[in-house]
């Protein structure tokens, strides 16, 4: 078996990668000139040069595979359209390139977001048979990949997969909450509700949509199954951090910091005027965080694909705050 992914040097596909591997995949990777290749040191993979918005380039990467794991998307940006030139059209030309040059290909697995569906308005969990309707320039543009991929699921069979909030062992986001914790403050802006899913859980997810074999043209929410408030989520990362005080009998107290939606636009503005677009705190951002309930169903999945989410919320906080402190983001 072999396999494209796009994304292989980001944080999910960086998980990704070894795991295919460790089934017996051949693995490409789409890198840019610009990638970072660090995490992709030591693995036994095919580096193929190319990008999303060079069609021919997209073309030649895709003759030959498998499968395609397309993850790679843009996240964070001070300018809007980016969100649609990469992960709208940018899939688009992935997909249009993958009918066309490999129309015997296995399976196209298209790594989409929560955000496409936008958030739940009656705090319950969505499901797929809910209208999507997001909220951010990050969500419609993932949607309009959604729907890029989904016209093409005739020609070739394709998956799309819609992950909640994802946390573990080298993720950027929610480190910065990880590291306020740490320090004994719980950054608060309201009350919220939230689904989480572990990347491990995750990559056994993306695979399982891959091998299934009647999954073509549908759509699925991952996450764990359960529904965390915010609090919890703050409670398990200092739980987390109390368990490496264990022989010192300290529980890590941390303090909550209401934190005003004004002061968190007033932060977004400087960030988007210093150039630091890259930051979790942004206008875009925001526009979800205006939100109190980011909860999905994630049954069809398991009924349909196999998706067994194993890592609970203390498990899964305790090994990436060690991985942090042994890698010295803490």
């Amino acid at each position: 078996m072999s396999a494209l992914v796009t994304g292989a040097t980001g944080f999910i596909g960086s998980h990704l990668v070894p795991n295919l591997l460790e089934k017996g995949y051949k693995v490409r990777c789409l890198v840019r000139g610009t990638s970072a290749l660090a995490k992709l040191d030591g693995l036994d993979v095919e580096l193929f040069p190319g990008d999303l918005s060079d069609c021919r380039s997209l073309g030649r990467a895709v003759r030959g595979v498998d499968y395609v794991f397309h993850l790679a998307g843009l996240t964070k940006t001070a300018k809007s359209h980016e969100f649609y030139d990469v992960n709208a059209r940018g899939t688009e030309n992935l997909v249009e390139a993958a009918a066309r040059e490999n129309p015997g290909i296995r399976k196209f697995v298209y790594l989409s977001s929560h955000a496409a569906a936008g958030p739940s308005l009656n705090g319950l969990a969505l499901t797929e048979e809910k209208e999507p309707h997001p909220v951010s320039h990050y969500g419609k543009s993932k949607l309009m990949g959604e729907r890029a991929v989904l016209e093409r699921s005739g020609p070739i069979p394709a998956v799309v997969l819609r992950p909640t909030a994802v946390y573990g062992p080298g993720d950027r986001d929610l480190y910065l909450f990880f590291k306020a914790i740490k320090k004994g403050v719980f950054p608060y802006w309201g009350a919220c509700r939230y689904s989480l899913l572990y990347v491990e859980d995750l990559v056994q997810g993306i695979i399982a949509a891959a091998e299934a074999p009647e999954d073509a043209g549908k759509v699925f929410f991952l996450s764990d199954g359960n529904i965390y408030t915010n609090e919890e989520i703050a409670e398990a990362i200092a739980g987390a951090f109390s368990d490496n005080r264990a022989e010192k009998k300290e529980k890590l107290k941390i303090l909550k910091l209401p934190m005003p939606r004004l002061f968190l636009l007033i932060a977004a503005t400087f960030s988007a005027l210093a150039g630091k677009d890259s930051g979790i705190i942004n206008k875009d951002k925001l526009r979800e965080m205006g939100f109190p309930n980011w909860c999905c169903d994630p049954g069809r999945a398991i009924r349909e694909i196999g998706f067994v989410p194993k890592i609970t919320l203390k498990e899964g906080a305790k090994w990436t705050a060690d991985w942090y402190r042994i890698h010295q983001w803490l």
